[in-house]
């Protein structure tokens, strides 16, 4: 039996024009092509995925926390999606923490 798959999405909200050193610094957090920054960006789809609790867990987790922290400080609001076995959620950035994060410690 398969385990589920699950991933974490951000998505910047409306279709701002970003300038050239704006999606430098996206692709060097994501890691993505300028090109396809702007393409997702236009389109409103994600500029980052992270695939969770698999192999590359530890690298995608903090990219997309740096992600989401640069899109903060530039004043774009986001969007984050939890995907699920090809189902998608909208999310708070509170749930997106505790999912990361695991159950808190009691």
């Amino acid at each position: 039996m398969n385990e589920p798959t699950t991933a974490l999405s951000v998505s910047i909200e409306g279709t701002p024009d970003l300038p050239g050193e704006v999606v430098k610094a996206l692709y060097r957090t994501t890691g993505r092509s300028t090109v396809e920054l702007r393409r997702a960006i236009a389109v409103e789809e994600p500029v980052f995925v992270a695939d969770l609790f698999g192999p590359d867990h530890i690298d995608v987790v903090p990219r997309l926390e740096k992600t989401i922290a640069l899109l903060d400080q530039l004043g774009l609001s986001v969007t984050i999606h939890e995907l699920t076995d090809g189902r998608s959620d909208r999310i708070s950035l509170e749930t997106m923490r505790e999912i990361i994060d695991g159950p808190a410690a009691g």
